[in-house]
């Protein structure tokens, strides 16, 4: 009877993998279901990789930096609280039934490293829950979804939200590149043949411009090659999206594709919407006859969103703006109301004010893991008629 069970789970586990993937063919992406897919995306932008604008603070902006505030704040036990709040809803699956409801196709996650892998590089965190049970409501939903390692050991960005210590130490550092090698190995070996997962995004905006770029962007296309080698050898056929160097604004460091599958995301926002901007993308695509993606934009205008996304779409690149949910802002889809005494806590949590009383603490927090539900959230309905998407309820 065991051994009946056993056959039994691997040939479903067998089936599973068997299911098509998303996959490129020339400089088009391919959805699982063998039609060309024009990406139209949203990222998931402060889930599981905190920024500190987005709580409207200007000093704290790195997670640590943001952790540390609340720890301040709030004190270990109840920040720990406060942070599981967060995390159970800020992204539920009535976010992911309104994005694929109002046109969006595709999600982009941000991934903080040390959700997933211990500094010592065991692979465990609380992540990997809050991951299973987002890509269950991707499925449902019938939307993809992107893998971003937003913070990587060590930090490959070189700026705050990174969460490193302002260097992108993992293209210095052995040790953090063995890390972040084995994440992605993790990740890649836990989601093999998932096919809500449309790619893994390997580094967010690698090589900040104002460091030795001269010594680190001939590290970044050995580093692509390493991690993609060990991605596939535990999901093989998967996409793996290149970012290029300079935040995302380069491509000069990398050569003509390594590997099949292969897709190379550029980051671009507030650039004028001609073609001028994206000209030398267009360049790169056209001499390795690759995918573009455009992986980061917006942050301004509704006009400004539109001509640059037509842009985009004139040249059959597909995006993901930037981002989902914001606190008190027009320049997202979904505003979190502002709480009460909320100009008290940002002060505090800058450096720049006492401490609020327990009454104003207690008010303002309530008020904030409140207004994170979808429910409570304000739909910019004309940023996504920007888009190109449901424009009214």
């Amino acid at each position: 009877m065991l051994l009946l069970v056993l056959v039994l789970l691997l040939s479903l586990a067998a089936s599973a993998r068997a299911e098509p993937l998303a996959r490129i063919n020339g400089k088009s992406f391919i959805a699982p279901d063998g039609s060309t897919l024009e990406i139209k995306g949203i990222s998931l932008g402060n889930w599981l990789a905190p920024e500190g604008y987005m709580f409207k603070f200007e000093v704290a902006k790195a997670p640590r930096q943001i952790f540390a505030a609340f720890d301040r704040l709030l004190g270990p036990e109840r920040a720990q609280s406060f942070w599981k709040q967060f995390r159970d809803s800020y992204v539920t699956e009535a976010d992911l039934r309104f994005i694929k409801s109002a046109g969006f196709n595709t999600v982009r996650i941000p991934l903080h490293y040390r959700l997933l892998m211990t500094d010592d590089g065991e692979i465990e965190g609380e992540g990997w829950a809050l991951l299973d049970r987002v890509l269950g409501w991707v499925r449902e939903a019938g939307l993809l979804a992107i893998l971003d390692l937003h913070a990587a050991p060590g930090g490959q960005t070189g700026i705050n939200h990174d969460d490193g210590p302002g260097y992108p130490l993992m293209f210095y550092v052995p040790r953090d590149r063995a890390l972040t090698v084995r994440l992605w190995r993790a990740i890649a070996l836990r989601y093999s043949g998932n096919r809500a997962i449309l790619g893994y995004d390997l580094l967010n905006e690698p090589i900040a411009p104002y460091h030795d770029t001269a010594t680190l962007n001939p590290r970044l296309e050995p580093f692509y090659k390493e991690v993609t080698a060990a991605i596939r050898e535990v999901d093989p056929g998967r996409i793996v999206i290149l970012a290029g160097g300079q935040w995302s604004s380069s491509f000069d460091m990398l050569g003509p594709p390594f590997t099949d599958n292969l897709a190379y995301t550029y980051h671009l926002f507030w650039a004028s919407t001609k073609r001028d901007s994206i000209q030398r993308h267009l360049n790169f695509a056209n001499l390795y006859d690759v995918p573009l993606f455009l992986g980061e934009t917006g942050e301004l205008t509704d006009e400004w969103n539109e001509r640059f996304r037509k842009l985009q779409e004139t040249h059959g690149i597909g995006w993901a703006f930037w981002t989902y949910k914001n606190l008190d802002t027009p320049s997202t889809v979904v505003s979190i109301p502002r709480p009460e005494g909320w100009s008290e806590i940002v002060a505090f949590a800058d450096g720049k004010g006492d401490k609020p009383s327990a009454a104003v603490i207690d008010r303002a927090i309530a008020q904030y893991l409140d207004g994170i539900r979808f429910r409570n959230g304000e739909v910019r309905w004309s940023y996504l008629a920007s888009l190109g998407l449901k424009s009214a309820p």
